[in-house]
């Protein structure tokens, strides 16, 4: 007796993913319709400074998911936008008639060293990241919210996208790994709030070739003609921790940091209280001194900031 086929585990879910026509995105997208979701494409097609808005990597990855028997559609707004945000939950809503998952993803770098990272290059990477993750999930979470107050408890997902920047640092990034630990506050923030109206809200630290890294893993990349090698880079590798988050059969799994590059996935354990005394009154300076070194004696030691020597 034969078993039954699965059913896709996105089946009926309606999928918004941010920052979708190129890279972590668009590989996302492209997952997601595959195991049954029906997908917003967000993407504004700037470059990978943020320049030079386009519809067509957009439409692009739309084209791609019809062609492959999927539902999709395109979204041009500008998710760091109160407006932009606000249309991507309606454009769901109003072509799909629901809205389950958000993914965002959307970014961009200016990389400098601090000293040389003008305010525009700060404002711009911390808007797109940062605000660009707060304005959707604030949205999203208000749709599902009113769901569950009027008896309609959602299976609501929503897949934040940090970094190993943001986690450990990294030399001449100080705008994006400010962002990126940003992302990580807020997702535990949001988790603890939303729980309570059927949101999990989660984070993921990828590793994988984009626009924004092809320099950095171009050497990882399988050569050509060599049949069955393994991209460790693609960042079609990063996406199925992604579907399985935005999906339902992730029930339980809130306030998490996973790291996912290649074939790994890693659990990311966080600030947590290490070594420590209580002297019950006040230190002199001296005497702080003396604890925090004693402390530090025992404690783990950092893991280094990426690019650091």
């Amino acid at each position: 007796m034969t078993s039954p086929t699965a059913a896709p585990l996105c089946a009926g879910r309606v999928v918004a993913v941010t920052g979708a026509g190129r890279g972590l995105g668009r590989a996302h997208a492209l997952a997601f319709a595959a195991e049954g979701a029906r997908v917003v494409v967000n993407d504004l097609g700037v470059g990978p400074d943020g320049s030079g808005p386009a519809t067509g990597p957009a439409k692009r990855v739309v084209e791609e998911i019809r062609a492959a028997g999927g539902e999709a559609v395109a979204h041009h707004g500008d998710i760091a936008t109160t407006e932009g945000a606000g249309s991507l939950v309606a454009t769901a809503l109003d072509v799909f008639g629901r809205f389950d998952t958000l993914v965002n993803n959307a970014g961009f770098l200016r990389d400098r060293m601090l000293v040389n990272l003008d305010e525009d290059d700060w404002d711009a990477v911390t808007r797109v990241h940062l605000k660009g993750h707060f304005l959707p999930l604030k949205h999203a979470a208000a749709h599902w919210r009113a769901e569950a107050k009027a008896g309609r408890t959602p299976e609501a997902r929503v897949v934040n996208t940090s970094s190993g920047a943001g986690l450990l640092g990294s030399v001449g990034q100080g705008n994006y790994a400010a962002a990126k630990a940003g992302i990580v506050g807020l997702t535990l923030v949001a988790a603890a709030e939303m729980g309570r109206y059927g949101i999990q809200v989660n984070a993921i630290a990828p590793a994988a070739r984009t626009r924004m890294t092809e320099d950095t893993f171009a050497a990882t990349m399988a050569a050509p003609g060599e049949e069955g090698a393994f991209d460790a880079m693609a960042p079609e590798n990063v996406s199925p921790l992604v579907v399985w988050l935005g999906s339902a059969a992730s029930t339980g799994v809130t306030g998490r940091v996973f790291e996912a590059e290649a074939g790994r996935i890693t659990v990311m354990e966080g600030w947590r209280p290490g070594p420590g005394v209580d002297k019950g009154a006040r230190w002199t300076p001296a005497e702080a001194g003396a604890a925090a070194t004693g402390l530090l004696a025992a404690a783990e030691p950092p893991h280094p900031v990426y690019g650091a020597r």
